[in-house]
């Protein structure tokens, strides 16, 4: 049987089926917004995997070409690796949705989203979020409570739900959030620059909206719902809690107690764990996981009561202490700007390359193909948390730490007509212990000064936390990455001194309130604008001047039809004039040449040559030209690139001679005047220009003997 809801979102219709489609699913449903509609389906295995100790949950998201009537780039005609969009999207699902299943349930369990219809206007990611937890509330797997996910959009002062790509591209901001009836779960977005009251505004706009697409979902599963399957509680020893308790409780305390680098505290944490299952080895045989499982709880409950208690963290600061920052700019010489910003143990190297148009990244997709001018990457290698691992491709988490960073910076690069790179930041993580994708925003912002690049203002992040245990809660500034993993936020916000720029949180438990986000971001403000400083003691505006290294751009406008004339049939001209001068030539449809060169003199020479190439030939103008073939009725000139005239031979000298070759030969420089333009042919005189030099000597001697005599 088919079941179905619908709620009216921001003026269009949302509908959720059920019944039709993928019935083997634990749950599956279709979404439709508008014309977009995108399958969801939820499955988990029956039973956990032996000896799992962590919750298996994968989320997969995937646009197909064909949703929006389009062939997939490429050769193969079909999808491939997934996109970033769809590593951002799926992310955007498995964010909000994780802390809502039972601690205890470890079952493998698989959320999967396809596109199967993109009307072009309305993003199916956050249909496919709804899509998500309707599968996961209709199901019988333990999944908590529905959640609602929207974007929010401003145009104007006036927020828009689930705005067209066009209205976000006009407004000044864009956040996706998604929530449960009573509390909001994920903030994901960016803004030009808004205040901390505007965006608690938008959070507020979207929960209204949030909780339309709650409560349908409460009301398909009342009418279709399965029994939840049974989680069981983990049976508690509480033998063996007691014996691991009197060996290690008051030593954990200590080591929580005590300022300690992140080595030498998991030095100590680990010399505790070897101690404590040496002397419980021979009594609980084979269970040193849950020895260890204890071990783990009882350091959380210590941190997380000291810093309720006492506003005390594991390295000594108070709840609103930043960790000490370093800044260094230009280590690298030959890269055109370079940052190396370090907090605490934390540290982030950023490089700035500056290219051409042709640098561009073309994105591919189901909207329209489109070009990116400015790129962020951030890179997590295993070393920079004293690990080995493996070295392949680019992970969801680095593409995530690396889409937010860029968010944060990409409204303060300055627009093309003023800067005209393709601007690539690389960040480099090296060292790691909390927030390494907000120092990427503090390197990204220092780099950008120190090659040149004349951006807006400079931006900081930073990341919070909380612990909460009932009313209680404290919020953290600047987490380490124990507090991070131990506590119930992450935070991170972005931004300048005027306002913010980037915002992203999860949480790890059952929602927060609108009182302790309010007091979260004016603790992030303060904790931004005294990273600001620091930056602005090394660097408070963009250096005058671009690297040395970096290439020289020169840009010209053409006529539009002229466009061929400069590439030549096959490419031929716009490939000899790049071989020629050592340059990188790209044109705009609209007539723009922009000339790449890392020898400045070889820019100008170029455009001079383009200039040359383009223009129309006029008649009664002289020209430099160079003699390129002799035939016996006269000389053809080339006056202009790819333009050639004839000199006839009675044009050639003033006196009549019998060849042309007793006066010019091929590849001298001779000065013409066009005499006239016919058929497309031009006609061209060296005579009149002889008969000109000889009347004007002439009348040199006529003035000088008059002087003579006089």
């Amino acid at each position: 049987m088919v079941y179905s809801k619908e709620v009216e979102i921001g003026g269009k219709k949302l509908t959720i089926e059920t019944g039709k489609l993928a019935k083997q699913a634990n749950g599956a449903v279709m979404v439709r917004y508008a014309d977009t509609m995108v399958l969801v389906t939820a499955v988990a295995a029956k039973e956990a995997a032996e000896d799992m100790d962590y919750f298996p949950l994968s989320v997969e998201y995937k646009e197909r070409a064909f949703a929006a009537g389009k062939f997939p780039g490429g050769f193969i005609k079909r999808e491939g690796r997934p996109s970033e969009k769809e590593i951002l999207s799926a992310r955007l699902i498995d964010r909000p949705i994780r802390p809502l299943f039972p601690k205890e349930y470890k079952n493998d369990t698989q959320v999967a989203a396809f596109v199967y219809s993109y009307d072009g206007e309305n993003d199916s990611d956050v249909v496919a979020a709804v899509g998500a937890s309707a599968a996961l509330a209709i199901s019988d797997i333990p999944f908590l409570e529905p959640i609602g996910e929207v974007r929010v959009g401003r145009i104007d002062g006036k927020f828009i739900v689930n705005p067209t790509q066009q209205e976000i591209e006009d407004g000044d901001l864009e956040l996706v959030v998604a929530g449960t009836d009573n509390s909001i779960m994920m903030v994901e977005g960016e803004s030009k620059e808004a205040s901390e009251e505007d965006l608690l505004e938008a959070l507020k706009f979207a929960h209204e909206e949030i909780k339309k697409l709650v409560q349908i979902q409460n009301e398909l599963r009342e009418l279709c719902g399965k029994e939840k399957m049974e989680v069981k509680a983990k049976e508690v020893d509480e033998e063996l809690q007691k014996d691991v308790h009197e060996l290690a409780y008051d030593k954990f305390k200590e080591i929580v107690n005590s300022v300690l680098a992140k080595e030498e505290r998991s030095e100590r944490n680990g010399e505790l764990a070897e101690s404590v299952l040496e002397t419980l080895a021979e009594k609980y045989e084979e269970r040193e996981k849950e020895i260890k499982e204890v071990l783990h709880d009882i350091e959380k409950e210590l941190m997380r009561t000291r810093i309720l208690e006492e506003g005390m963290r594991l390295d000594g600061r108070t709840t609103t202490d930043i960790r000490p920052i370093a800044i260094e700019l230009g280590l690298l010489p030959r890269t055109h700007g370079s940052s190396l910003f370090t907090r605490g143990e934390t540290q982030s190297l950023m490089t700035l390359t500056l290219g051409t148009s042709g640098d561009e990244q073309i994105v591919d997709g189901m909207q329209p193909e489109y070009k990116k001018r400015f790129l962020l990457h951030y890179n997590f290698p295993p070393f920079s948390v004293g690990e080995t691992g493996r070295y392949g491709g680019t992970g969801r988490r680095e593409i995530g730490h690396g889409n937010l960073a860029e968010r944060a910076l990409k409204n303060i690069v300055p627009a093309e007509e003023k800067f005209p790179y393709i601007i690539r930041l690389n960040s480099d993580i090296l060292e790691s212990n909390g927030s390494s994708s907000m120092a990427t925003v503090c390197s990204g912002s220092l780099a950008l000064m120190d090659g040149g690049a004349p951006i807006k203002c400079a931006v900081s992040g930073i990341a919070m936390g909380l612990v909460k245990e009932g009313e209680q809660y404290s919020i953290l500034s600047d987490i380490l990455g124990n507090e991070d993993h131990l506590g119930d936020m992450d935070f991170k916000v972005a931004g300048s001194r005027d306002g913010i720029t980037a915002i992203q949180m999860d949480i790890k438990i059952q929602g927060i309130s609108f009182e302790i986000m309010e007091k979260a971001l004016a603790q992030a403000k303060d904790g931004r604008m005294h990273i600001l400083d620091k930056m602005d003691e090394i660097i408070s505006t963009p250096r005058e001047m671009i690297s040395d290294h970096a290439p020289t751009l020169l840009s010209a406008k053409i006529n539009p039809e002229k466009i061929g004339t400069v590439i030549g049939p096959g490419g031929k001209v716009i490939q000899g004039i790049q071989k020629d001068y050592g340059v990188e030539i790209n044109i705009d449809e609209d007539g723009t040449v922009h000339i790449a060169s890392p020898i400045a003199e070889n820019a100008k020479k170029a455009k001079e040559y383009i200039k040359l190439l383009v223009a129309v030939p006029e008649e009664g103008k002289i020209y430099e030209g160079k003699v390129v073939k002799i035939e016996a009725y006269g000389a053809f000139v080339e006056i202009l690139p790819e333009t050639t005239g004839l000199l006839h031979i009675s044009q050639v000298d003033l006196k009549r001679i019998n060849a042309v070759t007793d006066v010019l030969k091929v590849g001298e420089k001779v000065k013409v005047k066009l005499l006239k333009i016919e058929n497309g042919k031009y006609s061209l005189s060296r005579k009149v220009l002889l008969e000109k030099k000889e009347e004007q000597q002439g009348n040199e001697k006529e003035n000088s003997d008059s002087k003579k005599e006089d």
